[in-house]
């Protein structure tokens, strides 16, 4: 079985495209890790709509992940 060029093509595009992605999400979290430190146990109160933004948002990515991630909100605040 020959290999087309435009598969090893689109396969290392999908590879490239999957690490910006893991660096980008590295980021983020370390970000969020940042953030979450400054703010200490001070307490954040999410309006109506912030949380159903984030509501919609976790749901897609599901709460097991969303446990595993460095969150600063709990599941159960947004869910």
């Amino acid at each position: 079985m020959k290999t087309r060029p435009m598969t090893i093509l689109l396969v290392m595009l999908a590879g490239w495209i999957n690490r910006h992605q893991q660096d980008m999400i590295e980021y983020l979290k370390a970000e969020n890790a940042i953030l979450k430190e400054k703010l200490g146990k001070k307490r954040i109160i999410l309006s109506d709509q912030q949380r159903k933004t984030l509501a919609v948002l976790a749901k897609k990515i599901g709460r097991k992940a969303l446990d595993e991630i460095c969150c600063i909100f709990s599941p159960e605040t947004i869910l």
